[in-house]
């Protein structure tokens, strides 16, 4: 492989979208199906054994002559989020590949390069499905979740060809980790602006995401009094004000986002009775979230109850944060300074499916600069210079291991 033909293939890739205007590639779509397949020949091509698990996971292993071997898995995702870049996820399994591909050594360990079905979780919005079923971390009841067009989560994965009732049998068992490497877009402005290609991460920021329900009382919008109501939608748009100034006063140790709006009911001549809108909260301090929890429950119950509107406060998903394994980081710094590329060591805001496998091994990123940190955008970029400055460096960090 070359980076010549990591840009064909992010380009083959970003063509398979079940939205003809845009890249968007979510969780059990016939894009997904169809995007799964193309992975799965190449990994096939690199000569790997591959096979889809039943979550979704394309998986390639190259097996070590050492019966007593662990694995390094080496993975990324391949889901996007709604009108997506094509760089975040797929350039880290195709980079994974073209590291893997190049290996002529009997290896002292097993690779297996995954690539994630589910990192995202816009579908269910429930993130890190796929490294959730590799590591053992699953939860049965999620199989129960449904879609905004009612499905269930089971009935999903069997219209992939998986088998809920087999999820436990795709575990890669905790002893037989030998670490997990992922090599992923920075998604931040730091390489960019410091022209400079890849850096180390040392964390990622542990997330709080929910859904808030505003309920007021919906009425004709020409017959109630401004007085009278209890708007839904006004007392929501506060809050989210609110929201938006108290992360500021705390634009340190938090970021806060809401990303979604839902009028339940909506009409131009109707109130608003009902609002539902999602909160994601992130830090690097895990007791910062716990605070951003509690002081934001207070201010909005505030609001919510000078505007005579009841609130209900739902934590979807949570994630502590991680710390990047020292031994493995520190190999991946002595394979960027045998590139003579300076040292820049980052913290992720955005979380990863690192998160996930943190639990049951030791992790370490490598983060790659892309065009002015934008991610979750079609302008997402990375420059042929950058991608070759990185497969650099990953091909030294496994040949330190291999040693």
């Amino acid at each position: 492989m070359s980076t010549a033909t990591i840009l064909a293939r992010i380009e083959e890739l970003a063509a398979i979208s079940e939205d003809s205007s845009c890249l968007t590639r979510t969780f059990g779509s016939i894009a997904f199906i169809k995007a799964s397949q193309v992975i799965m020949g190449w990994m096939q091509e690199a000569g790997l054994s591959t096979r889809i698990d039943n979550i979704g996971n394309v998986r390639g292993r190259l097996v070590s002559k050492d019966p007593e071997a662990r694995t390094l898995v080496f993975a990324s995702h391949f889901d996007t989020v709604a009108n997506a870049g094509r760089w975040d996820g797929p350039l880290g399994v195709l980079m994974a590949l073209d590291v893997v591909s190049a290996i002529e050594t009997d290896l002292p360990f097993h690779i297996e390069v995954v690539a994630f079905c589910d990192e995202e979780g816009v579908r269910f919005h429930t993130t890190y499905l796929g490294s959730k079923v590799l590591t053992g971390a699953f939860d049965p009841q999620q199989l129960e979740i449904t879609d905004a067009a009612g499905i269930t989560l089971d009935d999903a994965i069997r219209l992939i060809g998986g088998c809920p009732d087999q999820l436990a049998d795709d575990q890669l068992p905790p002893d037989q980790w030998l670490g997990y490497f992922e090599i992923h877009i920075e998604q931040g402005p730091v390489l960019y602006e410091k022209h400079i290609p890849a850096a180390i991460v040392t964390a990622i920021a542990g997330q709080q995401r929910s859904q808030l329900v505003f309920t007021g009382m919906a009425g004709h919008a020409g017959t109630v009094p401004m007085a009278m109501r209890q708007d839904a939608l006004c007392c929501a748009a506060e809050c989210i004000v609110m929201i938006e100034q108290w992360a500021m006063q705390h634009k340190e140790k938090v970021v806060a986002t809401v990303g979604t709006l839902q009028v339940v009911h909506g009409a131009s001549n109707v109130i608003p009775g009902e609002v539902v809108c999602s909160l994601d909260v992130r830090s690097a301090d895990p007791e910062m979230i716990k605070v951003s929890h509690s002081e934001l429950l207070q201010m909005l119950g505030t609001i919510c109850g000078k505007r005579n509107i009841s609130f209900e406060w739902n934590i979807v998903q949570e994630t502590l944060p991680v710390t990047c394994d020292a031994e493995l980081s520190g190999l991946l710094e002595h394979a960027i300074q045998s590139t003579h590329m300076e040292i820049v060591k980052l913290v992720s805001g955005a979380g990863h499916d690192a998160v996930a496998v943190a639990s049951v091994a030791p992790v370490c990123m490598l983060f790659v600069r892309c065009f002015k940190g934008i991610s979750h955008h079609p302008l997402e970029d990375v420059e042929p210079k950058d991608i070759e400055a990185a497969l650099q460096v990953a091909h030294a960090f496994i040949q330190q291991l291999i040693r």
